[in-house]
């Protein structure tokens, strides 16, 4: 956490995990796509990932205390980046070191990766996931107070723009015909609430589009040409993003500009293993639906949950802290949790060739 990693200045942070891991006697790797740990087991198997990230959004206004010189207040660590997510990321090492200083692996591949740039633009995990190899099970550590999300909202970016007529705005009223942009787009954001009643996730309820940006006028007595609103998406597994394009596009008056839809929504598949895994190691946990993006998108393909300490209320906030039993809790949670995994796996893979 001393090492500023804010968004696109990750290097410093990625040399420093990755002689940290080294130094412990773990296999790794690091170039422009992320840091990599990798445990190989004595037999071939299963292979498991936990995957955070190296990047922390920058401090901000309001802090009490320098963000970047973590310090520790009874059994709070506090520091930018101390939630999200670098006590993931802690933990996650750790984890790789206990298996590795307790035996190793009987079967199977444990993989630890950390990207760069997931909170700006999830720049690089796709081709992290791609140089790994395959992967069928992984665990994506964001501050979830340790419970575990089954699935997460989806994102687009979406830009709405009304046009109208510019006017004196002591004439507009006389003008029959005459359109207010800034009316215009008024209604159109009204009608936001309502357009996807239609269909609600069982876990994250419906999706919602959120405007929160306007722009719209010219001068304070001209009545304005152009009205402008940003819509923050978050969907559900229930719509495919292009579905969300259609139905704005035919329901309101103002033209519709996607902006960003890469980012779309995940769950953990019906019947995960991983998951099963994930309750019995911590039988205690919240199962729940996430209503901010990740890195879990990179990972669709794989049986994946999102599980990690600290809260997300407490991310990108002033005086971020994270509660270190919590980190520790989560150190021996990721590695109970690859253990019980690989052997189901291996029980599996014995009962199908039975």
């Amino acid at each position: 956490m001393s090492t500023p990693s804010v968004s696109g200045n990750e290097a410093a942070v990625a040399a420093l995990a990755e002689e940290t891991a080294r130094s412990w006697g773990v296999e790794t790797v690091r170039d422009d796509t992320s840091v990599r740990l990798e445990v190989r087991g004595r037999d071939p198997g299963a292979t498991v990932a936990l995957v955070s990230h190296l990047d922390v959004v920058p401090p901000g206004a309001g802090w009490t205390r320098d963000p970047f010189a973590p310090v520790v207040d009874g059994t709070r660590l506090y520091g930018r980046g101390s939630g999200d997510a670098k006590a993931s990321v802690a933990a996650m090492m750790y984890a790789a070191r206990d298996v590795v200083d307790t035996g190793g692996l009987d079967a199977g591949r444990l993989l630890v990766i950390l990207g760069y740039g997931e909170e700006t633009k999830h720049s690089t995990m796709d081709r992290a996931v791609e140089a790994a190899g395959g992967i069928d099970a992984a665990v994506v550590g964001e501050p979830t107070n340790l419970d575990v999300a089954t699935a997460q909202r989806g994102l687009m970016m979406v830009d709405l723009v009304a046009e109208g007529d510019q006017r004196h705005a002591g004439y507009a009223s006389a003008d029959g015909e005459f359109r207010n942009a800034a009316l215009l787009l008024a209604r159109d954001l009204l009608e936001l609430d309502h357009l996807f009643d239609g269909r609600s996730h069982p876990v994250l309820g419906k999706t919602t589009a959120t405007p929160t940006m306007l722009e719209a006028g010219v001068g304070r007595n001209v009545t304005p040409p152009v009205a402008r609103a940003v819509l923050d998406v978050r969907s559900t597994p229930d719509w495919t993003h292009e579905e969300i394009a259609q139905v704005l596009q035919h329901s309101l008056a103002s033209s519709v500009v996607i902006t960003s839809r890469r980012l779309v929504p995940c769950e953990t598949p019906a019947g995960s293993r991983l998951l099963k895994a994930a309750l019995r190691v911590r039988p205690e946990a919240r199962v729940f639906g996430s209503p901010t993006c990740s890195d879990w998108v990179s990972l669709r393909q794989a049986d994946t949950i999102k599980c990690g300490p600290g809260t997300s209320r407490r991310s990108h906030t002033p005086d971020e802290y994270v509660d270190l039993p919590e980190v520790s809790a989560a150190r021996r949670f990721y590695a109970d949790l690859v253990r019980a995994y690989l052997a189901s796996a291996v029980i599996l893979s014995e009962a199908k060739g039975a």
